[in-house]
């Protein structure tokens, strides 16, 4: 009977795995196709012909650099944001007692439940009337508020399931807030930091809606804008455009599998903690 259980249970990961990579492994063949091959004679299997140079028309045709130096610049600024801030708010409403912490963090918490799409006219208007609209601000903003609740749940659940003894014995030896914060609860959260800027740096890397509203201007568009332009431009070529995205994924996988031994560390940390 547990011979079964196991077999089954390593069938279903097995199925789980296949069908979570086959779309990736589907796109890096059909980055070295040309358009006969995609579209009729060759749409799933092996390339024909290792077509190398789909990639080499794709740096020709694709401003690459720019598109990855701009979503390289939102994305840090985005993830450095929202770690400080996250920071600084769950430690103060996990650590430390004042009349309206938990209404606080219960208000920031709501912020996961707002679609993105409901508050994106307004949002425009704002920005317009700050003159932040065509910046890197337009977007770094707007996407470190919505991140800003995720952090925050995750950094919480963190500084909750630390022993209070450990600030206590730093207040007997006379360390300040300030010193207890920054030398010793956060050296203690860096699996939750590592955590919360991975999944940050996904969301503004990929993010399109967003920065496809508030950036117009052609030196500040984002990678996935970027694609966008790629797409009405060199629409018959779809062997570089696969080529183009085959690209654009590779520091995201990069960033996941080089990190995913915290991620999976913190959200069980998240999730055991209750408070």
């Amino acid at each position: 009977m547990k011979t079964f259980k196991k077999t089954a249970v390593y069938a279903a990961l097995s199925a789980f795995v296949v069908v979570s990579l086959y779309p990736l492994v589907w796109l890096l063949f059909y980055s070295f196709k040309n358009n006969e091959e995609i579209f009729s004679t060759n749409v799933y299997g092996l390339p024909q012909v290792w077509r190398f140079e789909n990639y080499v028309n794709a740096f020709k045709m694709f401003d690459l650099v720019l598109y990855f130096k701009n979503s390289l610049i939102v994305s840090i600024a985005t993830v450095i944001c929202t770690v400080v801030l996250a920071l600084m708010f769950s430690y103060a409403t996990a650590r430390m007692k004042w009349r309206f912490a938990g209404a606080a963090r219960t208000y920031v918490t709501i912020g996961m439940f707002i679609p993105m799409q409901i508050i994106l006219i307004p949002l425009l208007i704002i920005e317009r009337t700050l003159h932040l609209q065509n910046s890197y601000l337009a977007v770094v903003v707007p996407y470190v508020a919505f991140q800003l609740s995720f952090a925050t749940i995750i950094f919480y659940a963190f500084f909750r399931s630390l022993p209070h003894e450990i600030e206590e014995s730093a207040e007997i030896d006379g360390a300040s807030i300030y010193t207890i914060f920054f030398k010793i609860m956060v050296p203690l959260v860096i699996p939750a930091i590592a955590s919360v800027s991975i999944f940050v740096f996904l969301f503004a890397w990929n993010e399109f809606l967003m920065a496809l509203v508030m950036i117009s201007e052609e030196t500040l568009k984002t990678l996935p804008l970027g694609l966008l332009y790629f797409q009405t431009q060199f629409s018959s070529d779809w062997g570089a455009m696969g080529a183009v995205m085959m690209i654009a994924t590779i520091p995201t996988l990069l960033i996941y599998l080089v990190f995913s031994e915290q991620v999976e560390k913190a959200l069980t940390v998240s999730s055991a903690v209750k408070g």
